[in-house]
């Protein structure tokens, strides 16, 4: 497990293609490489992937077909900043949101604010996937590139958040642009009601659920 908090910032120095997916290298500071050991679980812009090597400056990951397809890791340029999160250990602060690494869709930022002073903080919007509508609600938590963030508002394929210029210093927010593709992980609240809505049958209850969120 995660909070979405982003503890560390590292470089994708590599990607190559292995049978059955790819295995990324990804260089990273040294409080970060210190918790990469073999089998370590860590969180690649909101997907946990593990650890399978590490040296002094970078650690390894493998990922699956499955993956690269349900994520953005396969398609991400070499040499972009990616948001790092080692996993939760038992009495660590829960200062953002249980997140669990598993991302449930790809979206996209559709528009952000334009900077006052260098940083763009404000309402920033992005589209989603149908699918995540009904996990999807004001005040409930969402996790962009791994980034715990509170919704603002949302319709059937779009949410909006807050964001302010501390979260913009300490992440990669900065170097995002409209239409670039981001990993999504719903609020797992959301996605377990939704789950026990749709095994009950209630399709109707699910529709008012993906047009209008909790409040409907």
């Amino acid at each position: 497990m995660f909070t979405g908090l982003i503890r560390h910032l590292g470089t994708l120095e590599s990607r190559s293609s292995r049978p059955g997916g790819a295995r990324l290298r990804i260089a990273a500071p040294a409080d970060l490489l210190a918790r990469a050991e073999g089998g370590a679980s860590i969180a690649v812009n909101g997907a946990c992937l593990t650890s399978v090597a590490a040296d002094g400056r970078a650690w390894e990951a493998d990922l699956s077909e499955e993956t690269l397809e349900k994520t953005t890791l396969g398609r991400l340029l070499l040499g972009a900043a990616l948001h790092l999160e080692p996993a939760l250990r038992v009495g660590d602060p829960l200062d953002g949101h249980l997140v669990s690494g598993h991302v449930d869709g790809i979206g996209q930022l559709v528009s952000r604010p334009h900077g006052h002073g260098g940083v763009d903080e404000g309402i920033w919007r992005f589209a989603m996937p149908l699918a995540l509508a009904p996990m999807t609600a004001p005040k409930g938590s969402v996790a962009v590139d791994g980034i715990s963030l509170t919704v603002v508002d949302c319709g059937t394929d779009w949410f909006t958040v807050a964001i302010i210029p501390e979260t913009v210093i300490r992440t990669a927010l900065a170097t995002l642009r409209p239409g670039d593709p981001v990993n999504l992980e719903a609020d797992p609240i959301g996605r377990f009601v939704a789950r026990a809505l749709a095994l009950r049958g209630s399709d109707e209850k699910l529709a008012k659920f993906a047009k209008g969120g909790w409040a409907s």
